[in-house]
């Protein structure tokens, strides 16, 4: 039975377990709120994005461009984007365990491992990594996703890829993370009712509107779409760094609250040994002063 001291031993480390757990929440806490702000700043762009490439499309069907050349899926590539580091629940596991789901769909897959976590866990399985992307940081810069799109775009147009998707977390609330695969490659422009539905909301009249582009559609959806595919990206890792900061938070909020009931049970296991090693003292004394008389 454990003695006394290996009760208070344990109680203490629990303790200094307890109280990191607390201290890396309310870091958590406060990379989560600049995580979340930068998300939802960069929502709009991206919605708005989107509406420019489904109104261009729509109005550009006949112009032809390598990113929206579409090819029999012979090699498929996917863009993974996990954490560089754990302790922030099932958050990484969710994303690797669809990511796995995924990848299953094909004969022929290469992986770009977006974090530590995805690198390490393709590593280990042996599966095909054609690039790493480690090391982000907590505040993601566009030209972080700049890379990643121009690394599979290259890959896309040379026809190593065949399609590119993206998987990442996206951020629906600090309560819940869902993970998300979005295809990337080739580029698919909204469909006409997304079009027009989008183009009702925002204005009525702008459905029917004729463009003339300059100097030419074919250079406007050259320069477009490459910077559709970029900021998807970059929109990916917004989404992920959020999710990553919530599920954080919310996994050392539960185990500072595991710690404390733990605490509280070792206290109450360490109470009753102390009480039995009380009574059994007493009773050897009465037992002593009895034996005298």
């Amino acid at each position: 039975m454990p003695a006394l001291r290996d009760f208070r031993r344990r109680i203490k480390s629990v303790k200094s377990t307890q109280k990191i757990c607390k201290a890396m929440k309310a870091v958590a806490t406060a990379k989560m709120a600049r995580a979340q702000a930068a998300v939802v700043a960069a929502r709009p762009y991206a919605r708005q994005l989107h509406e420019v490439l489904g109104r261009v499309g729509a109005a550009t069907r006949d112009v032809g461009n390598p990113l929206l050349t579409v090819r029999e899926p012979k090699k498929v590539c996917y863009i993974v984007i996990t954490a560089d580091r754990g302790l922030c629940g099932g958050f990484n596991s969710n994303l690797l365990r669809t990511a796995t789901r995924e990848v299953q769909k094909w004969d022929d897959v290469s992986l770009v491992a977006v974090g530590r976590k995805a690198r390490n866990f393709f590593r280990f399985r042996g599966w095909n990594m054609d690039a790493e992307f480690i090391g982000l940081g907590e505040n993601i810069r566009f030209e972080q996703g700049q890379e990643i799109a121009r690394f599979v775009i290259e890959k896309y147009i040379t026809g190593e890829y065949d399609a590119v998707y993206l998987i990442y977390s996206k951020f629906v609330s600090v309560l819940v993370q869902q993970p998300t695969v979005t295809k990337l490659l080739p580029v698919e422009p909204p469909s006409d009712e997304e079009g027009a539905e989008q183009a009702e909301e925002a204005a009525p009249k702008k459905a029917s509107v004729e463009y003339i582009f300059e100097p030419s559609a074919e250079a406007v959806l050259n320069y477009l779409l490459p910077k559709y595919v970029e900021n998807s990206v970059y929109h990916g890792l917004l989404e992920s760094k959020a999710s990553e900061q919530s599920a954080r938070m919310m996994a050392m909020d539960a185990a500072t609250k595991n710690a404390g009931e733990m605490i509280e049970r070792l206290t109450l296991q360490m109470n009753r040994l102390r009480q039995e090693g009380i009574t059994k003292e007493l009773l050897d004394i009465v037992g002593g002063a009895a034996a005298l008389e």
